[in-house]
């Protein structure tokens, strides 16, 4: 098969289309020809050399996909060859074929294309397992997500809208903003003009978002915890604004505060079933029933990697990019 190979850390030309093995699937796994995979920021920190893929897991990059079932492994139920899935990976998508573990698979929910279906394994169970199943995001709560735009931010958006609490977000452009509000948004912040402190604050006479949903890390700690409500969760899912900062515990302490930070790729296979799961039972209702939908910028064929990675780093696209198999 071909596959997306990083011969060497570096820029979008590290990624180079090449021949290399079939996958063969294991026990529990199954083998699955790839439609689209989609571009997350982790593919980025792979190909720069900073985030390798977890022991046994695939070399290549790729952190999502749809496809067909070509094979079963051994003890593999539930699943026929030739159905249609989406799959949560932990590397592998940028490829023709890639072999998954059978509890990492979804069926690709009702209404959408195989290739949509590419858009939504790694950004749903981020922010399910993360807003929901960790911060306990409840109806009438207000989130704050930051970078509101992003793949991940226009899901947690609408799960967010979906299950009746209120929306606040940030993102540097008035097209952005403008997008993010189509999509149920309540409160616009552009952080390039206005202090999400402050209108967060404004935007809640005084008390503050119940959840923050951060891909900033660092840069963001400090401010995130003084836009917390009493009482409130801030969820850590990134570090685009560094990995070391200053907290001020006195401040944590005096909000009753929590804060949670985890990344999916490396979580054994039972936590990421269970997640799987979780995003099966609550989320793909909601897909099938038009409240919640992936939203798609752009598809790319999957050799010309390089360039989608440089869309997403220049950080002008709304939603995901897609990778689409030859």
């Amino acid at each position: 098969m071909h596959a997306i190979t990083i011969p060497e850390p570096g820029g979008p030309e590290a990624l180079v289309w090449a021949d290399v093995p079939d996958p063969v699937p294991g026990e529990g796994e199954v083998l699955v020809e790839v439609a689209a995979s989609a571009v997350n920021r982790a593919d980025i920190l792979q190909r720069q050399g900073f985030y390798a893929p977890p022991p046994g897991a695939s070399l290549y990059p790729g952190m999502e996909c749809s496809g067909r079932i070509a094979a079963l492994g051994p003890g593999v139920s539930g699943w026929a060859v030739g159905d249609e899935v989406c799959a949560l990976l932990s590397g592998g998508g940028y490829a023709e074929k890639v072999a998954v573990p059978a509890g990492q698979l979804l069926p690709v929910p009702e209404g959408l294309s195989l290739r949509q279906a590419a858009a939504l394994p790694e950004v749903v169970c981020t922010v399910w397992s993360n807003v929901f199943m960790i911060a306990h995001l409840r109806p009438d709560e207000t989130l704050l997500v930051h970078g509101g735009s992003s793949g991940i931010g226009t899901m947690a958006i609408q799960l967010a809208k979906a299950l009746g609490a209120r929306v606040a977000v940030t993102a540097g452009t008035k097209e952005k903003l403008e997008r993010c509000a189509e999509l149920g948004a309540d409160v616009l912040i552009n952080y390039r003009e206005q202090d999400f402190v402050a209108e967060i604050k404004q935007a809640t006479d005084g008390a503050g978002a119940d959840v923050i949903l951060d891909n900033m890390g660092a840069k963001y700690l400090d401010r995130n915890v003084q836009a917390l409500a009493v009482n409130g969760r801030l969820a850590i899912i990134g570090m685009q604004g560094g990995v070391k900062g200053e907290l001020n515990i006195g401040a944590l302490l005096g909000k009753r505060g929590a804060i949670s930070a985890t990344t999916l790729r490396s979580r054994p296979l039972g936590e990421k079933a269970a997640i799987v799961a979780a995003v099966r039972e609550h989320v793909w209702p909601l897909i099938a029933a038009g409240d919640v939908r992936p939203i798609v910028d752009s598809e790319l064929p999957m050799p010309e990697a390089p360039e989608a990675h440089r869309l997403v780093e220049a950080s002008g696209h709304i939603g995901k990019v897609l990778l689409v198999a030859p």
